[in-house]
């Protein structure tokens, strides 16, 4: 008896898997806390006690209100510079607390 197999590559296999488990959720959470620290640099990351992206919002908590005011301004810059990282819209909102 002879099988046919229709031969797929790992990275498909596993990016469907992602795809359709919870599992996306937490990689893009981590995507995301990555190329915080990347793109905004060594100082704003010192003052930058937690990040996480719920529902395509990212929540950002500083400890430093002057920091956070001047990050307000640049919103939109920053969820661009994350975006076109990632490669996919994954964030619509910014949220500095």
């Amino acid at each position: 008896m002879k099988r046919n197999f229709d031969t797929k590559s790992l990275k498909s296999v596993l990016n469907n898997l992602i795809d359709k488990s919870s599992l996306k959720s937490g990689l893009n959470n981590v995507k995301v806390q990555s190329l915080w620290e990347k793109t905004m640099g060594v100082n704003v990351n010192s003052y930058t006690t937690e990040i996480h992206l719920k529902n395509k919002t990212l929540y950002v908590s500083l400890s430093s209100s002057v920091l956070r005011q001047e990050l307000s301004y640049g919103k939109q810059k920053i969820i661009d510079l994350i975006n076109d990282e990632i490669g996919t819209k994954i964030i619509n909102k910014i949220v500095l607390r």
